[in-house]
């Protein structure tokens, strides 16, 4: 991996421009995956810890995420234990295992957000203007803030969401879920609710570098609305309260892309306007008359010998 990532700053040494061949790409592509594998490997084993162990005064990652499962009604989920404390049960050797290292897994996702967010963001600029690669920090700072903001909303839903499925119908039955099921919702909307999130950062992505203008979101605006309900309705467990609150919370954030897109179109438009290169791609420009000419030597019309 040294050594890849020596070839990525030689390259972008050697090509400040950004112009790559195939097989430059591939090499870059290469030390980037390698160095978002590490940063999400080594984050992972941190939230393996952090799944049955309390750091810095937080309780542990398992307790943080039984927590809207302990907070249901005693009298709606089965009680497994001697003791009546608060527990999911395993119907596998191996599924304890598992579990922890798949909720470890997504903790490091999380966590090394900055990292591949970075990553993503560095494959990408070398086809921008130094300009537009100026925008990184903007980038990878906003995706991080909404990814977490995604997955602590999720979590907050998952509560709702229990309540609203387990409390129905338990005068007749009581609900024992076994760990696989429960955490498998919750990470499910974890990552569902993270990477939605991420819409309006790439949208306005697209608007500070010239692909998506205000005028076609603004066309766009009904459609898009529509198909972001869709996708709540066909990606959410089937409870109404997770996928109105992803539909609704989808749709605001598409709103404050939108509008971002709008005001930064009008400053562009202004800039535009300030450097005299406000014609459309239709018109012509002005230019001005040539020079006239002084002198002209004639031809000489001999033969050449």
């Amino acid at each position: 991996m040294r050594i890849s990532i020596d070839l990525l700053r030689g390259k972008r040494r050697s090509n400040p421009d950004g112009t790559m061949s195939l097989v430059q790409h591939l090499q870059e592509l290469r030390a980037r995956l390698l160095i978002s594998i590490a940063a999400v490997a080594v984050t992972t084993l941190l939230g393996v810890y952090w799944y049955a162990h309390a750091i810095l005064g937080i309780q542990s990652l398992g307790d943080v995420l039984l927590g809207p499962y302990c907070a249901l009604d005693p009298s709606t989920r089965a009680a497994l234990t001697p003791d009546g404390s608060c527990r999911l049960f395993a119907t596998g050797p191996f599924e304890q295992f598992m579990l922890r290292l798949k909720v470890g897994f997504t903790a490091g996702v999380v966590f090394a957000a900055p990292v591949w967010l970075y990553q993503l963001w560095s494959f990408i600029t070398p086809g921008l203007y130094a300009k537009e690669r100026r925008y990184a920090v903007w980038f990878v700072t906003a995706g991080t803030i909404l990814f977490s903001t995604g997955a602590v909303l999720a979590y907050f839903v998952v509560a709702h969401a229990l309540s609203f499925l387990l409390e129905i119908g338990s005068e007749a039955q009581i609900t024992a879920l076994s760990g696989s099921e429960y955490f498998g919702l919750i990470i499910q909307l974890l990552i569902i609710f993270g990477v939605s999130f991420e819409t309006p950062v790439i949208i306005v992505g697209l608007n500070v570098i010239g692909v998506l203008t205000y005028a076609q979101l603004r066309a766009w605006r009904r459609g898009m609305i529509f198909g972001l309900f869709v996708f709540a309705a066909v990606v959410t467990p089937q409870d109404p309260i997770s996928m109105l609150v992803l539909a609704v919370a989808l749709t605001v954030l598409f709103e404050m892309a939108v509008q971002f897109a709008r005001i930064n179109d009008k400053r562009r438009d202004r800039r535009v306007a300030a450097e005299g290169d406000d014609l459309d791609d239709e018109t012509a420009s002005h230019l001005s008359a040539p020079d006239p000419l002084i002198s002209a030597e004639p031809i000489s019309s001999q033969p050449e010998k």
